[in-house]
């Protein structure tokens, strides 16, 4: 009886349980996934977390140290740092957030229509990927968002972003997914679904695709922690996401000042290590999702 119970048990646990299960006994990302998501409630609640707000300037508290009155301190105006840190992290999750899901869509298309049909569809998605990867990454960012961004109002800057890293980041993901689905073209539900008549865009879409989402979830947390790298990047440099609108990358714009960069050392340090926490927690959740995934591939 006991027997028939465990066997009962066995069956119940469905392949999200068990990638949970897996997940969990991975200490680092279990402590990647809480770090990560203090700091997205901490930007979600920002309003419920400071009394200032965004817009807040108090030209009497200038280039103030950190105090209790303001926990990180002043910019050059006198708003809030830490506020600005908050509502910051928002504008750079956000970026990560909706590059990744531009990333996703553009490389589960094309790989699972070249993976699908093979032949000299698979032939021209293939080469059109290798053309996109062979660029480097960052300077064609740049090159991008320098000429498309230069006559665009600063609140649109946060979009551009946005789908230049977006457009950009997709290849990798579409060789994964092109590669799945070359495999599982051949199973035996594939023969099954084709028997039945289904068409092609249900076959890929309902049957195919939904059997590489464990691996488009571990590309999602990888790619967003390089989306956040890549936002700060831009920022930093002037051509993404430019003030007031703030960013942890423009708000680390100030080290650039050597005055600052020595004699304020808050207005550089918080928002430099919220991009490291934030990248270095996503790639923790992604390393323990990949083995939750396959727990064959850390061996």
């Amino acid at each position: 009886m006991q027997e028939d119970q465990k066997i009962n048990q066995t069956q119940v646990i469905g392949p999200w349980k068990m990638t949970w299960i897996h997940f969990k006994k991975k200490k680092t990302a279990v402590a990647g996934l809480i770090i990560f998501a203090i700091l997205v409630l901490g930007s979600t609640f920002a309003p419920f977390l400071t009394p200032y707000s965004l817009e807040t300037i108090d030209k009497t508290a200038r280039n103030q140290p950190p105090s209790w009155e303001h926990w990180l301190g002043t910019d050059n105006l006198g708003r809030d740092y830490f506020t600005r840190i908050l509502y910051g992290g928002r504008v750079s999750l956000k970026v990560g957030l909706f590059a990744v899901i531009i990333s996703i869509v553009l490389g589960v298309i094309i790989g699972g229509i070249a993976g699908y049909y093979g032949g000299w569809v698979d032939n021209v998605l293939m080469r059109f990927t290798e053309i996109v990867m062979s660029f480097p990454f960052l300077p064609l960012a740049i090159t991008i968002s320098a000429v498309v961004g230069a006559e665009m109002p600063g609140e649109y800057k946060m979009y551009i972003t946005m789908f230049i890293i977006g457009l950009l980041s997709w290849p990798g993901l579409a060789r994964i997914i092109r590669g799945q689905i070359l495999s599982l073209r051949e199973q035996e539900f594939m023969l099954a679904a084709t028997a039945l008549g289904l068409s092609d865009r249900r076959k890929i879409f309902r049957h195919l695709i939904p059997n590489t989402l464990g691996y488009v979830i571990v590309y999602a947390t990888l790619g967003m922690a390089s989306a956040i790298l890549s936002e700060s990047s831009l920022s930093f440099l002037g051509l993404g996401v430019v003030p007031p609108t703030p960013t942890w990358g423009n708000l680390v714009l100030n080290a650039r000042d050597t005055h600052i960069l020595t004699t304020r050392p808050w207005l550089w340090i918080p928002p430099g290590l919220c991009i490291f926490l934030a990248v270095i927690s996503i790639n923790l959740i992604g390393d323990g999702l990949r083995d939750a995934v396959d727990p064959k591939s850390h061996r």
